[in-house]
């Protein structure tokens, strides 16, 4: 039964794809005058060491008030880095609105719901967070680091950064998550007398971004370990993979009804 049902999804995800190309915001905030603050504040108010305090962020009215001025930009009159900032920020508000309106994508249908079925607004345009990911994040900006920096809302998903993307830092930003997740111990594993490296599920699902950054998967892991010694074991080969399981839970305390 399970496999029907993953069958049926895949089924449903290839035929969902509707990307809008073109922005018409009927209020327009002109890109010049574009502000991640609200976001900003939020986070840090509300995230803690990646935790998300849902019923506080609830309580407040910086996320609508940030999630409205979204849909007064249009993006694609961004820089290019000012453009993958503003998808960055605006995938992870959307995913923090999904769980306060009761979406959650703890089971196979609920994920469904949740990256699919729930749409969000932006330049007057609708789409949902899977097409976010897949057709704008992915396929138009090919930075595999982007992986680290969006956020499903649960715990085996990178941590919610306590601050907002910036397109003047971006950079640097984009390569402190990276290195935030693949090094974390409770997402990635390294036995180093069995040379077996345990690694998120996200470096099977997204394994052709990262090798075609890298050439390999444990190429691309072994550029952002701090552990030098490992690094160089990691890069030399000798190293098998597997995946750890993916934990859907919710990545903070739910939100009260």
């Amino acid at each position: 039964m399970r496999n029907i049902l993953v069958g049926v999804l895949v089924m449903v995800l290839g035929g969902c794809s509707s990307v809008p190309t073109a922005f018409t915001p009927s209020d327009p905030l002109p890109a010049k005058v574009l502000s991640h603050r609200l976001w900003h504040e939020l986070l840090i108010a509300d995230v803690h060491d990646g935790v998300v305090n849902y019923p506080a962020i609830r309580n407040r009215d910086r996320l609508p008030s940030y999630l409205a001025q979204l849909n007064r930009v249009d993006p694609n009159g961004l820089s290019p880095e000012d453009r993958l900032a503003f998808w960055i920020n605006a995938y992870n508000a959307f995913a923090v609105s999904g769980i306060l309106d009761g979406y959650s994508p703890k089971t196979l249908f609920g994920r469904y719901r949740y990256f699919i079925a729930r749409e969000y607004m932006v330049g007057g345009q609708s789409l949902n967070l899977y097409d976010l990911e897949r057709d704008i994040l992915i396929a138009q900006f090919h930075e595999p680091r982007v992986h680290f920096a969006i956020v499903c809302a649960s715990v085996s998903c990178p941590k919610l950064q306590s601050w907002a993307f910036d397109g003047r830092q971006l950079d640097e930003q984009l390569n402190r998550a990276t290195i935030q997740f693949v090094n974390d111990p409770s997402r990635n594993r390294f036995d180093r007398s069995r040379k077996v490296a345990s690694l998120s599920m996200i470096f099977k699902w997204f394994a052709r971004d990262f090798e075609a950054r890298s050439g390999t998967l444990l190429g691309f892991v072994g550029t952002y370990l701090q552990d030098e010694s490992l690094k160089q074991e990691l890069l030399a080969g000798g190293y098998t993979v597997e995946f750890l399981d993916y934990d859907w839970n919710l990545n903070g305390p739910p939100p009260h009804d």
